[in-house]
C-alpha cells in the first residue's frame, strides 16, 4: 500500500505542478496586489512547500520503513489538504464568475471588480478534479499505511 500512496502522491504533484505553473504564468504572484488573483501566495506556497516535504518524508519512509516517517507524512498531509480546501474555496467563485461570462454577450473576459482577470481564472476544471481526487487518495492510503492496514 505504501507504494500505491507513492504512485497517488507522484500523480498528485504532477497536478499540482501543472496548476501552479499555469497560476504563476497567468500573474497569480503579480496579481497579489491588483486582484488578479484570488489566491494568496502564502497559501499556495505553503501548500506546495508542505506536500513536497510530506512526499520527500513518504520516499524516505518507503525506503526505511519507519513507522514514525509515515505518521509524519500523514501530519504533513493535514495542513497540505486544509489549504488546498481553502484554494477550493475561493477558486469556486472565479470558476463560476467564468461559467456566467461565457454565457454573457459580450463579456469574453468578464474581469473582476477592478478590471484583471484572476489567473486562477485559467485552471483546467479536469486538472483541479483530478488533482483533489488522487489527493484524497493519497490522504487515505497513507493513513492506512501509516496504521498497518494492508501491511504484509
Amino acid at each position: 500500500m505504501d507504494i500505491a500512496a507513492l504512485i497517488a502522491w507522484v500523480v498528485t504533484a504532477l497536478g499540482g505542478f501543472y496548476l501552479l505553473g499555469t497560476w504563476i504564468q497567468r500573474g497569480g504572484v503579480r496579481g497579489q496586489g491588483s486582484g488578479a488573483s484570488r489566491l494568496p501566495a502564502p497559501v499556495v506556497f505553503g501548500h506546495f512547500a508542505l506536500a513536497a516535504i510530506g512526499l520527500v518524508v513518504w520516499i524516505v519512509y518507503v525506503v526505511a520503513d519507519r513507522s514514525a516517517l509515515a505518521w509524519t507524512s500523514f501530519g504533513l498531509l493535514l495542513p497540505v489538504a486544509l489549504l488546498g480546501f481553502v484554494m477550493l474555496a475561493r477558486w469556486i467563485p472565479v470558476r463560476r464568475d467564468r461559467a456566467a461570462a461565457v454565457g454573457a454577450p459580450g463579456a469574453a473576459s468578464a474581469p473582476g471588480t477592478d478590471g484583471s482577470v484572476p489567473a486562477e481564472r485559467h485552471f483546467p476544471i479536469a486538472v483541479v478534479l483530478a488533482h483533489g481526487l488522487f489527493a484524497v487518495v493519497t490522504l487515505v492510503l497513507v493513513l492506512l499505511t501509516a496504521l498497518g492496514v494492508g501491511g504484509v
